[in-house]
């Protein structure tokens, strides 16, 4: 077993976000400092108004904070140029969202293959982006038990198909980071822990760092390390001794 230390896929340095309300400042994060290594599962927690939502969008770059920095894979994202932020968010992070947010016009394979539309690249060893894309988004597809219905539109799946699909999409380009953001908690029971297995399973095979929100111990149980928020400042960060020995049943 090697000693070395794997590199950090995310550091956050004395983030801050605060809010105009009026004539008052509303502090939303409270200088943050934390590191999560590649490859890490990490769960952050908190009630609702704790900042767990605002520090994923800072994570993924789509806001900026009001003082301090994320870094992506050794790259600070907070005061980038849109341009060039929108290249590396696009290449560095697969998004989950908790209302799957697929474009309800374009069939299941095309919203998995959207990603690698925006991001692909042309010069890829085949020297046909599409072709590669295409051949990933199906085999990804298949993998999450969709390989049948690759041409149903949105309106034709149910909520965990729909969550599926989102899977697919967010690990279509190989991203080193996957954010998920509550992906289980428009499902029932039985659907959501099907999505959950699907995830941890994408996570292991494709060896992402994946950083989920949640307000569900459960849940979070599962990570390798839990990060808990309260009041915008982290009130504890700690390794699950076993993580996963709960039941997705």
């Amino acid at each position: 077993m090697s000693d070395i230390a794997p590199a950090d896929m995310i550091t956050v340095t004395d983030l801050r976000k605060s809010i105009r309300n009026g004539t008052r400042t509303v502090d939303i994060l409270k200088g943050l400092d934390f590191s999560i290594p590649r490859g890490q599962f990490a769960a952050i927690m908190g009630s609702s108004g704790s900042g767990k939502s605002t520090l994923l969008g800072l994570l993924a770059g789509l806001d900026t904070p009001s003082s301090g920095d994320v870094a992506l894979n050794g790259t600070a994202i907070s005061y980038l140029p849109e341009d060039k932020l929108a290249q590396v968010r696009g290449r560095t992070i697969g998004f989950v969202f908790q209302s799957y947010q697929l474009i309800p016009t374009l069939t299941a394979l095309e919203n998995v293959l959207l990603p690698y539309e925006l991001n692909g690249d042309s010069s890829s060893a085949e020297g046909n982006a599409r072709s590669t894309g295409l051949a990933r988004a199906r085999s990804l597809l298949a993998g999450v038990g969709l390989g049948d219905r690759l041409d149903h539109y949105p309106v034709q799946l149910s909520g965990g198909e729909q969550q599926r699909v989102a899977l697919a999409r967010a690990f279509v380009l190989r991203p080193p980071i996957v954010l998920a953001d509550e992906p289980t908690g428009n499902l029932d029971s039985a659907n959501g822990a099907a999505v959950l297995e699907l995830l941890l399973n994408l996570n292991r095979t494709e060896g992402t760092t994946l950083v989920l929100v949640t307000h569900d111990a459960v849940l979070a149980g599962y990570a390798d390390r839990r990060i808990t928020l309260r009041d915008g400042r982290i009130v504890s960060d700690e390794r699950n001794a076993s993580p996963g020995e709960g039941s997705t049943e």
